[in-house]
């Protein structure tokens, strides 16, 4: 069976101290050690449905910073490796900082315009150079929070406007936030979509439509990256004893 790492990232800075934000230093070791390891690069969708080699690597990043393209495309590109990217299909044709709960707190302030966005013919470029481009719905809300008719709306209307932008079809979505549940990835499959991303604090089994990425932050040092990464701990992660554990650790700091 062939070992499948989905990663997720957001966007890249040498001076954004951002949870979401990874220095392009750090980006660069980080997937240079994976290369190193053999993983060969795929995009999710790829990945998901047709892993190209015993060890695969795909690259996500959410949300379509501009400085993905700027700063992170060129170290993929030195490296060999391709990249998806999953756009919220409201904020590429603004001609403005992207805005949601979770980072609209940096509008005001010098790291303002680390928020902006790609715009469609940028993303279009991506994707004429070997990079899928999937959604990451139109808003970017927590979909298990909104109604049947909105999270309708927020899933087939990203992906069309990704199909209609870029001339190609949208198979792939990243729930924002990580934020699903039995209903939100069902509403997905009826969307259309083939593959959709998770982002879970804890690592839980794969399936097409709730696919676990491991995130990379800010905070995570090489040694914090090398555990995150390893096929060992990854596995550990995802089994029923890792999760019993959690909650035997969990009920003991209640006591």
């Amino acid at each position: 069976m062939a070992d499948v790492l989905v990663l997720c990232y957001h966007a890249v800075s040498p001076t954004w101290p951002a949870p979401l934000s990874v220095t392009p230093e750090r980006l660069e070791r980080q997937l240079e050690l994976l290369v190193r390891r053999g993983y060969q690069g795929a995009t999710f969708e790829e990945a998901v449905s047709a892993p190209p080699a015993p060890r695969t690597l795909a690259v996500t990043f959410d949300d379509a910073y501009l400085s993905v393209l700027e700063l992170g495309k060129p170290i993929l590109d030195r490296l060999g490796l391709v990249g998806t990217v999953f756009v919220p299909t409201d904020y590429p044709a603004r001609d403005e900082p992207m805005a949601w709960p979770g980072i609209d707190h940096w509008l005001e302030g010098p790291h303002r315009e680390e928020l902006r966005p790609m715009s469609w013919e940028q993303l279009g470029a991506l994707a004429d150079g070997g990079w899928e481009i999937g959604s990451h719905t139109c808003s970017h809300p927590h979909l298990t929070e909104i109604h049947e008719a909105a999270l309708e709306h927020e899933l087939s209307a990203s992906r069309l406007e990704c199909e209609r932008r870029l001339g190609r079809p949208c198979r792939t979505i990243a729930y924002p936030y990580g934020d699903y549940n039995e209903r939100v990835a069902a509403a997905a499959g009826r969307a259309g979509y083939e593959a959709a991303c998770t982002l879970p604090a804890r690592l839980h089994a794969a399936s097409p439509l709730e696919w676990p990425r491991v995130g990379v932050y800010h905070a995570d040092d090489e040694r914090r990256f090398r555990l995150k990464v390893s096929s060992t701990m990854r596995r550990l992660r995802s089994s029923g004893a890792w999760n019993a554990l959690d909650q035997a650790r969990r009920a003991l700091r209640r006591h």
